[in-house]
């Protein structure tokens, strides 16, 4: 967790809930609000000129949500959409900001999250390049595991969707199923009750 719960009440938080496929902003959207999820998942993505969606990260318990944008004066270019059922903690700009002159130690753990959001960016970026769609789901593999203590073959069971592997390397849906069986046949990952261990 970013903030402590108990010090964004403290700073005018309030608790919003969101039911599955609720917008919680939308794509140009002024960034008015710092969010942190108490429990749920929420995705953000954006649409491309076909209008596939393009999901650009997973959120869950604990993470915010857009903060980065509250630091520029630009319109927010990704929706945020709840997954699940959602309790999401609210605080308006103004309030956030004197949180972060108040507490500045919460300024260097809001940039190492900052820093490994990017991180992630820069290697899908790269990955985007990559013709293979075995490379492409390797690499988003590769990454999620790599926070990981037990780093053995098939220790780590893919907290994602076929759908979102698909959103998030750019393939299509039956790509990357395809491509997800052809990795089992040669034993780079196993599954067992549709559950992806890698």
């Amino acid at each position: 967790m970013i903030i402590k719960e108990e010090l964004l009440y403290s700073a005018g938080a309030t608790v919003k809930q969101y039911k599955p496929a609720e917008i919680i902003f939308s794509e140009g959207d002024p960034a008015n609000y710092y969010y942190q999820i108490i429990t749920g998942e929420v995705k953000l993505n954006n649409y491309n000129d076909e209008g596939k969606e393009i999901i650009q990260t997973l959120l869950e318990d604990g993470q915010c949500i857009g903060e980065s944008l509250l630091f520029m004066d630009k319109l927010y270019p990704i929706n945020a959409i709840a997954l699940t059922s959602c309790k999401v903690l609210r605080l308006p700009k103004n309030n956030f900001f004197e949180l972060l002159r108040q507490y500045p130690d919460i300024s260097f753990e809001m940039n190492r999250v900052l820093a490994q959001r990017l991180y992630f960016k820069i290697i899908m970026a790269q990955n985007l390049g990559s013709q293979s769609p075995t490379a492409k789901l390797k690499v988003l593999m590769d990454y999620l595991k790599s926070s990981q203590e037990e780093q053995a073959p098939y220790s780590f069971m893919i907290p994602l969707t076929r759908q979102q592997m698909a959103s998030l390397t750019g393939l299509c849906v039956e790509t990357a199923i395809r491509t997800i069986k052809m990795m089992e046949r040669n034993k780079i990952l196993q599954i067992k009750d549709r559950k992806i261990l890698y």
